[in-house]
Parts: C-alpha cells; sequence; structure tokens
C-alpha cells in the first residue's frame, strides 16, 4: 500500500501546482470569457473549469506512471524535461505573461473570438498544461497507493482554490487591478523559478550520479 509521504511534500506539491496553475493568471481571461453571461453562467463555468483541470490532473497521477513505462522514460528525465518547461512557463510569469507553453497565439486568438465554451483552452491547456501534468506525474511517482491518494487529495484542494477564485473573478479583478495580477503572477513566477531550477538539478544527478559526488 506504501505510506504517506512526510507533510512538508504535500505542502511542497501544492505550493508548486498552485504557482503552475497561477490562478491569477486565468482571472483577466475568465473575466473577458464571461462578461457578457450572468452570474449563474459564469458559476457553472468556474465549476466546469475547476473540475476539468481536477481530472486531467487526477488522470496523469493515476496512470503517469503506466505512461512512463510504455514510452520508456525515466523519472530523472521526466524531472529534467519538466523542470525546463517549468521554467519556461516561469519566465514568461515573470513578464506577466502567459507564454507560449501554456497558450499559443492561435489559442489566444481563437478563445478570443468567443467560440470556445472557455474549457478549452482555459481549462486545458493553459491551466491543466504540460506543466501542471508534468508536475503531478512525478509527485505521483515516490510512492504507493497511500502516497497517490494524498496526492489526489492535494490536486483536490488546489482546485478548490482555483474554483473559488475564479468564481470571484469578477469581484477580484477590478479590486487588485491588471497591476495587482500582474505582480501576482510575477511573485509566483519568481517561486517557480526555484523550483524549476531545483527540480531540473535533481533530475541531473539522478541522471549523472558523478554530479552529486557519486
Amino acid at each position: 500500500m506504501g505510506e504517506l509521504a512526510s507533510p512538508a511534500e504535500y505542502l511542497r506539491f501544492v505550493v508548486t501546482l498552485t504557482a503552475v496553475l497561477d490562478p491569477f493568471l486565468a482571472v483577466p481571461i475568465f473575466v473577458a470569457l464571461t462578461g457578457a453571461r450572468g452570474d449563474s453562467e459564469r458559476v457553472l463555468l468556474a465549476r466546469i473549469v475547476s473540475l476539468t483541470v481536477a481530472l486531467v490532473l487526477g488522470g496523469a497521477a493515476l496512470f503517469g506512471d503506466p505512461l512512463l513505462r510504455w514510452t520508456g522514460t525515466s523519472l530523472p528525465a521526466l524531472r529534467v524535461g519538466g523542470g525546463l518547461v517549468l521554467l519556461l512557463m516561469a519566465l514568461a510569469m515573470l513578464n506577466a505573461k502567459a507564454g507560449e507553453v501554456r497558450q499559443t497565439e492561435a489559442e489566444a486568438r481563437e478563445l478570443a473570438t468567443g467560440v470556445y465554451s472557455g474549457v478549452v483552452p482555459l481549462a486545458v491547456p493553459m491551466l491543466a498544461g504540460p506543466g501542471a501534468i508534468g508536475t503531478t506525474i512525478i509527485a505521483a511517482q515516490q510512492g504507493g497507493v497511500t502516497h497517490l491518494f494524498g496526492i489526489l487529495v492535494c490536486i483536490a484542494l488546489v482546485c478548490a482554490v482555483l474554483w473559488v477564485i475564479l468564481r470571484s473573478a469578477h469581484a477580484i479583478a477590478p479590486r487588485m487591478g491588471t497591476t495587482g495580477l500582474n505582480i501576482a503572477t510575477r511573485l509566483l513566477g519568481l517561486l517557480l523559478v526555484a523550483i524549476a531550477v531545483q527540480t531540473m538539478a535533481e533530475g541531473m544527478k539522478e541522471l549523472f550520479p558523478v554530479l552529486a559526488g557519486r
């Protein structure tokens, strides 16, 4: 069955996943997308987006290991690759931008047309994109069934926070303003830079033990 990791490990995963999702970056997009909709539609869309993100990340936690085995990819390689993706996302966040790792220019134009419901591309791939999926797979590989349950609980917690922020987006946006939202995104980006470098360093040490002096 495996054992639960230390509370610090789960806290680290919650903080990392929150930084990767960056709900504050999604606030202005959600506001623009739902500006002409009623309160009930906004609440429903916030719920659908949050549930979609939870399902995608939950699926990554459950099926990430079989996928890695099937593709012949090692966890250290995923740490290095995933860390690089996080670093690219973090650098864009430091400029208060979504970045093309989250959303390409074509996806941004399609979202601006109002044709899409917001689940695509807001929930996937902007929120539950390569960075969030990679982070979840890495975290889920560290233990057995009990640990996996802990990871799923963490995902549910982060998605609950995401739901609260999206549900309150029309109240948050005018109070924080563009500058406030950008500052929040930059702070999360700075945190994500450190997490990305640490993830890559851990992966490099496992791939090349000589770097760790072993």
